[in-house]
């Protein structure tokens, strides 16, 4: 058998166990991605921060009706690089997002889970560039934290 035949053979070989797996594309049609789309009534905002989480969670879900998001959100701060006269020059934002979505008709509870990431900023001597820099690092946490909990939410949707 010729090395070619042999690697075509080998090919299709590892691609049959994907083909009896029930592989179906998250965002194809009926996928997880796909049933979630507009159902979710996402919690009012009560900072700049859920601000911005809820805006990025709206723009990958959409908005609907038949499932209530609730979520609170904790960041803590935490000093990383300290200069030799005392003097923070950078900071690090751990954001944690614990979320739970109920079925609005009955109450039931259909998904809880917790998901966290961090970021971080520099300081600089100017109070006006060190807190644009924390505003843009709280933004990119939001999003991050959305975008986790949008992957939880479209893995687990299949089961409710």
């Amino acid at each position: 058998m010729s090395l070619f035949r042999r690697r075509t053979l080998l090919v299709l070989l590892s691609a049959l166990p994907l083909a009896a797996c029930n592989f179906q594309p998250v965002y194809g049609p009926g996928g997880s991605g796909d049933i979630i789309r507009d159902q979710i009534r996402v919690a009012e905002p009560n900072s700049r921060l859920e601000f911005e989480l809820v805006s990025r969670l709206e723009d990958r879900l959409g908005a609907g009706s038949s499932y209530a998001l609730n979520y609170s959100v904790s960041v803590a701060t935490r000093n990383l690089a300290i200069d030799e006269t005392a003097v923070i020059n950078r900071v690090n934002l751990v954001g944690n997002l614990n979320f739970n979505v109920t079925e609005v008709g009955t109450g039931r509870n259909v998904q809880t889970a917790t998901v966290s990431t961090f970021t971080s900023y520099a300081t600089t001597e100017s109070p006006v560039a060190t807190e644009s820099a924390r505003r843009d690092a709280e933004d990119r946490l939001a999003v991050a934290l959305a975008d986790q909990m949008v992957t939880r939410l479209i893995a687990g949707a299949q089961s409710w």
